[in-house]
């Protein structure tokens, strides 16, 4: 009795972990691994970039993402990936580049 009353708490006791709401995966490696971008907190590392839920559209949590570290590969929802069109809209949002800033920064 005495086990099954500890294994039950044990069980109960133990936080769940839950898969992140967004991953994403930038072009190019993020300079800071852990920003704030609105209401969501994103965690960079070698796999990518991941955040809990937003109470933003996933339209605008992508496109804010993809404005603070450039274009993204792929970007998925609780496991579902984003459509191709939906993601290249997302990308029409993303950082411009160092050598593009350069670039263009003569031209009228």
């Amino acid at each position: 009795m005495i086990r099954a009353v500890i294994f039950a708490s044990a069980l109960f006791a133990a936080p769940a972990v839950a898969a992140p709401a967004f991953q994403a995966q930038p072009e190019a490696a993020p300079a800071a691994t852990k920003f704030v971008v609105r209401d969501t907190i994103w965690n960079c590392g070698d796999a990518g970039c991941s955040a809990n839920a937003s109470s933003s559209r996933v339209a605008v949590v992508c496109a804010l993402l993809a404005k603070e570290v450039g274009a993204l590969r792929s970007f998925t929802v609780r496991g579902e990936a984003m459509a191709p069109e939906a993601l290249a809209k997302c990308n029409e949002r993303a950082k411009v580049g160092a050598a593009d800033e350069v670039r263009t920064a003569g031209r009228p």
